[in-house]
């Protein structure tokens, strides 16, 4: 797959570079001071504006005020508008040194067409830099044996939450496998609130429960398979199983009546559960914080629980994976200088989750992905469900990018939305499975 997707890959690359051109376009003119306007030491760095950008723009001054010879330049982007640009500037040759990833199918695109480099040897000269990281984070960072990214900000696990009050009043425990799942269903239509909170209109979080129940059903190696383009590896029977399963539960009126129109964005899907229509919901751990903002009573009060993805009974996958966002990741432009390369990797070695940059992800309410970093996290506001999360990523043998991440990005809206019309009942899980092989072939 990868051999003919870089053939695709450097064909988009000369079009980007080709469009560049015609439109006048640099990153240097917008400001930014790509690679290939200066030989010296100085680097630039683009990132996002999320939680972690104070964090950052912190690092990256306390590196500025100690490295004044060879300084960092920083710029924060939206997320959407950050993918749009970052494509186009690496396709163009004109990436920031400091290239802000969530590795899977874009940083194997990056490298296929050689615009990071390998960071293999900073790893052997620095084993504390790799020796640092959960090694099922760190992985995640590497293609083909080599390291291509390192992670750079928090752990973010998939988990079951939960409204005790609704389950004390259903008389039901924590779902601890899908057999559980099925018999919570009734009871809790019962008592008149829907089992599952899911932003449909979303479409990625329908996607957490086709990742678990594919590795419950059938073990890593299944995605694995897709993931490197084998043909009709979409076919294996753990997808048509886990498939099928949704739509058991979707037949069985496990979501509320309005998934398909329920944002996850906007706070919706996690509003019913904190305001008592809806018992359980599968969401990523950042969305701690939301529910938390949301109302901060429902958490002072202690009416919230978390699980880990139930079991399938004779499922051959390993109970402590777990999927979701192991972290965002930072690699190396291939087109700075010596100079400016050097200075990346010397941040990426000192500049990263030193005492201060760890201590100020934890004050974010987020888990950094270290090893050990679990004793930190005892003083920290909402310090249990801080080290619950980290025991899911520390446990995990692997934690699996979410599927529209780590696959080629040309496939990623074609998974989402054929998966949508699964939950809809618009399309079979066979129809899933042709139309997923036949885009795979592309």
């Amino acid at each position: 797959m990868f051999s003919a997707l870089s053939t695709k890959r450097n064909r988009q690359r000369l079009a980007a570079v080709a469009v560049a051109a015609a439109l006048g376009v640099t990153v240097a003119g917008c400001g930014s001071g790509g690679p290939s306007q200066s030989s010296g030491a100085t680097a630039t760095m683009w990132s996002l504006t999320s939680g972690d950008q104070p964090v950052i723009k912190d690092a990256v001054a306390q590196w500025n005020e100690k490295n004044p010879d060879r300084k960092i330049n920083v710029e924060f982007f939206a997320s959407d508008a950050y993918k749009a640009k970052i494509r186009t500037a690496v396709g163009a040759g004109q990436a920031p040194t400091l290239i802000f990833n969530w590795t899977g199918g874009v940083l194997q695109s990056y490298v296929d067409n050689k615009a990071v480099e390998d960071l293999s040897d900073l790893v052997k000269e620095k084993p504390e830099v790799a020796d640092r990281y959960l090694p099922s984070v760190l992985q995640n960072g590497v293609i083909d044996g080599k390291t291509y990214a390192l992670p750079m900000n928090k752990v973010n696990p998939a988990t079951m939450y939960f409204n005790k009050d609704l389950l004390d009043k259903a008389g039901i425990e924590p779902p601890k496998t899908w057999d559980d799942i099925l018999g919570a269903v009734p009871k809790l239509k019962a008592i008149g609130v829907a089992p599952f909170a899911l932003g449909g209109q979303t479409k990625w979080p329908e996607l957490i429960w086709l990742e678990f129940l594919v590795d419950r059903q059938g073990g890593t190696g299944v995605w694995e398979r897709i993931q490197k383009g084998e043909p009709g590896a979409w076919s294996d029977p753990a997808v048509l199983e886990a498939l099928k399963k949704i739509q058991q539960l979707v037949d069985a009126g496990g979501f509320q009546d309005s998934f398909a129109s329920t944002a996850s964005n906007s706070g919706s899907e996690l509003a019913l559960l904190y305001t008592g229509k809806a018992a359980m919901c599968l969401q990523l751990s950042s969305q701690f914080q939301a529910i938390k903002q949301g109302s901060p009573e429902f958490i002072a009060n202690d009416k919230l629980g978390y699980a880990p993805f139930p079991t399938i009974e004779g499922g051959k996958g390993d109970p402590s994976y777990t999927v979701g966002s192991p972290a965002n990741f930072f690699s190396v432009s291939s087109t700075a200088s010596e100079a400016q390369k050097k200075t990346a990797k010397d941040f990426l070695a000192s500049g990263l989750f030193n005492d201060s940059y760890t201590e100020g992800i934890i004050k974010t309410g987020a888990v950094p992905p270290l090893q050990g970093v679990d004793s930190k996290l005892g003083t920290a506001p909402d310090s249990d469900f801080l080290k619950y999360t980290y025991d899911l990523a520390a446990k995990a043998p692997t934690f699996q990018f979410s599927w529209d991440q780590a696959v080629d990005p040309s496939l990623a809206d074609t998974l989402l939305t054929h998966l949508s019309q699964v939950f809809l009942k618009q399309e079979t899980p066979q129809q899933f499975v042709d139309a997923m092989n036949a885009a795979s072939k592309k």
